[in-house]
């Protein structure tokens, strides 16, 4: 049986009279900005609206889990609007007088739940630049639609020669300096693991072709403040909320690019949702690694119920298994990690097994959120509330 043949997708244009328009809106802005996400990414279409964003001196910013679509390490890059943004960055979204967005959608979890921008006109000045006519406009009315991939539209703006040419440096330059400290230093919270330091000391060590993955949680959110994607990383994770996807989204990652390092990030609840297919990458020797925290509950789930229901916690505590021993049962190498210090050496036995390993994680309950405890959670719930009952 022949292999059925591959289907490229149609590549929208940008019309030129829409690029004019464009280069208007731009100079007449005071403060805009590009927040950018969605599919259909190439290197050249990153590089092509860097080279942009250098030369106009353009604040750009990543949607939700979409912080791979440019580097993190680029003068003009201002964070990433997801879970739990930086209030500064908020604000700036809701300051701008012109927002592009390219690719992104700004849904529920971009749009800190719909409060970022008004529906159905938004106060800022709209470009919405999406492949999909039908997507352009559907929840906010821009001023200005303009159906194009990403490709096809940073090519477009490569050759906008009218745009104005660093205009908005101090602006730029503060946002950047807002994302640089939000993301320097995490807070320190119950526990001799301190995962925010973990995360801090990898972003130093991993290379910069690394393949993150993870599912939902909020263990993810140390990830998406802390990490700082640069290079070529790759984020795979989920926009949708599901949980589970990291694990088996890393067994496929290091199948396809096996020279590249891959690192697997879970809770314990998510990683029991599909963590069998550690069979998988030991039966066709696919050297992952996955970080399992294990804070003995479903951490976001019960972020919820101390928060709307203080004190009435319902089927949330999770009896894990010797995840460690879990790992080296299937024949993979598997290590328990109780400090902060023990982390970066067993992640370098790990790396040098050449096997698929998990490195056990055990994370404090109280260390909820990167910058709240559980305690706290609960106790403003209580002030707020009332007494659970």
């Amino acid at each position: 049986m022949a292999d059925a043949a591959y289907v490229e997708p149609a590549a929208p244009y940008p019309a030129p009279a829409d690029m004019t328009q464009l280069a208007g809106l731009l100079r007449e802005a005071e403060r805009p900005l590009v927040i950018i996400g969605g599919a259909r990414w190439t290197p050249e279409a990153t590089q092509q609206l860097a080279d942009f964003a250098a030369r106009c001196a353009l604040p750009i910013a990543t949607s939700f889990r979409r912080a791979d679509r440019f580097p993190s390490d680029h003068p003009c890059y201002v964070g990433d609007v997801g879970i739990s943004p930086n209030p500064k960055l908020a604000e700036r979204v809701k300051q701008a007088d012109l927002l592009v967005l390219l690719g992104a959608r700004m849904s529920e979890m971009p749009s800190s739940s719909y409060s970022l921008l008004a529906i159905p006109t938004p106060a800022q000045k709209l470009v919405q630049v999406h492949p999909s006519a039908d997507e352009i406009g559907r929840v906010y009315q821009p001023v200005l639609g303009i159906e194009a991939t990403p490709g096809t539209f940073a090519a477009a703006l490569s050759e906008m020669a009218d745009a104005p040419q660093g205009k908005w440096e101090a602006l730029t330059r503060q946002g950047r300096e807002d994302y640089l400290a939000w993301t320097e230093t995490p807070a320190r919270l119950p526990g001799s693991f301190q995962y925010g330091e973990v995360v801090k000391a990898l972003r130093d060590r991993l290379p910069e072709d690394a393949i993150i993955c993870n599912g939902a949680g909020n263990y993810a959110t140390w990830l998406h403040r802390y990490l700082r994607l640069r290079g070529r990383m790759l984020q795979l994770a989920p926009t949708s909320g599901t949980m589970g996807y990291g694990l088996p989204a890393a067994v496929l990652a290091k199948r396809q690019f096996p020279e590249r390092t891959v690192v697997a990030f879970a809770g314990d609840g998510c990683y029991l949702m599909n963590g069998q297919e550690f069979a998988t990458a030991v039966q066709y020797d696919i050297p992952i690694i996955a970080v399992v925290l294990d804070n003995g509950m479903y951490g976001t789930i019960r972020m919820h119920q101390e928060r709307e229901y203080p004190g009435r916690v319902s089927a949330t505590k999770l009896r894990n298994p010797d995840f460690a021993a879990y790992a080296r049962a299937f024949g993979g190498h598997g290590e328990t990690v109780l400090t902060t210090e023990e982390f970066m050496p067993a992640f370098e036995r790990a790396l040098a097994s050449g096997l698929p390993a998990i490195l056990h994680c055990k994370v404090d309950p109280e260390a909820l959120t990167p910058t709240r405890t559980l305690s706290a959670i609960r106790d403003e719930a209580l002030a707020k509330h009332g007494t659970a009952g």
